[in-house]
């Protein structure tokens, strides 16, 4: 919907995200206990109403992506943050490469805080509703979810964590390219495959946007996303990819620039620019 508003009335697609934005703001900002029980695919803005907030409880079934330079977008809803706190490279590589995480490895990304096994949810849910908040809100769920909480395993992408800080050390695309090309172990040829269904933009902006931004808030994250996402909005990238994706499904998206190369930095700078009295003003 927002894909199909967005060609003919880029002001409404703004509206849209100025209405997410502002509610993932408030799930981060929230001053009571805000749990967030999740299982099976969370994707996207399904990150964004989980991941900001402080508690996300994950069950067994877990796929967590953020796939965004997949359709032409980029990692939003607060991903500037959040990417940026997993350790050392791990935030870079996931949104570039949109890989797919399993319980394990959303935990260890710092995604989710506590895995609880997927048939105590329910259990869970009763002692969380029938815990006494009379005193500390936050220890008596601290106590809950110590209580029904489970080590989920070994995360597969712990294992990668060292050649994942060697092989996105750098800044900028070309290098990390390069460092994947001239590497050409698994991770390294994963990563160019997922590379070669990306957008060149997306990709190019994604690094930028997050090695650029070490520390950075969830509100001032947000507010930089939005600008980010003013520019996509009237662009071609992201209407392609959505056609490719979700309309056509032919998978086959014609992304415009077609290459790295054929990004720019200019290009790049454009999308970075504040937009003045049309920036994101969150409450």
């Amino acid at each position: 919907q927002v894909s199909s508003t967005g060609q003919e009335d880029p002001v409404a697609a703004r509206r849209f995200f100025q209405i997410e934005y502002a509610m993932d703001t408030a799930i981060a900002e929230f001053p009571k206990p805000y749990i967030s029980l999740i299982d099976g695919i969370v994707m996207g803005g399904g990150l964004g109403i989980s991941v900001n907030g402080r508690y996300r409880v994950m069950g067994d079934n877990i796929m967590a992506a953020m796939p965004e330079t997949g359709i032409g977008l980029l990692p939003d809803v607060g991903a500037t943050a959040f990417l940026n706190a997993c350790p050392g490279r791990t935030g870079l590589y996931l949104g570039l490469t949109g890989a797919r995480l399993d319980t394990a490895d959303a935990i260890y990304a710092g995604f989710g805080t506590h895995h609880v096994a997927s048939d105590k949810h329910p259990v869970l849910l009763d002692a969380l509703i029938n815990a006494d908040y009379a005193g500390d809100r936050f220890a008596a769920v601290d106590a809950v979810l110590e209580q029904y909480s489970s080590p989920a395993g070994d995360s597969k992408l712990e294992a990668l964590q060292r050649d994942i800080d060697r092989l996105f050390a750098a800044d900028d695309m070309e290098t990390i390219v390069a460092a994947l090309q001239e590497d050409g172990s698994d991770v390294a040829k994963r990563a160019l495959d997922a590379f070669g269904h990306m957008s060149p933009t997306s990709l190019k902006m994604t690094a930028r946007q997050i090695t650029s931004n070490p520390g950075i808030s969830t509100r001032d994250s947000l507010i930089l996303e939005y600008r980010l996402v003013c520019q996509v909005l009237l662009r071609h990238d992201f209407y392609e990819g959505i056609r490719a994706a979700l309309v056509d499904k032919d998978r086959n998206p014609q992304w415009k620039p077609t290459t790295l190369a054929e990004v720019t930095s200019s290009y790049i700078d454009e999308h970075f620019k504040s937009l003045g009295d049309q920036e994101l003003v969150l409450n």
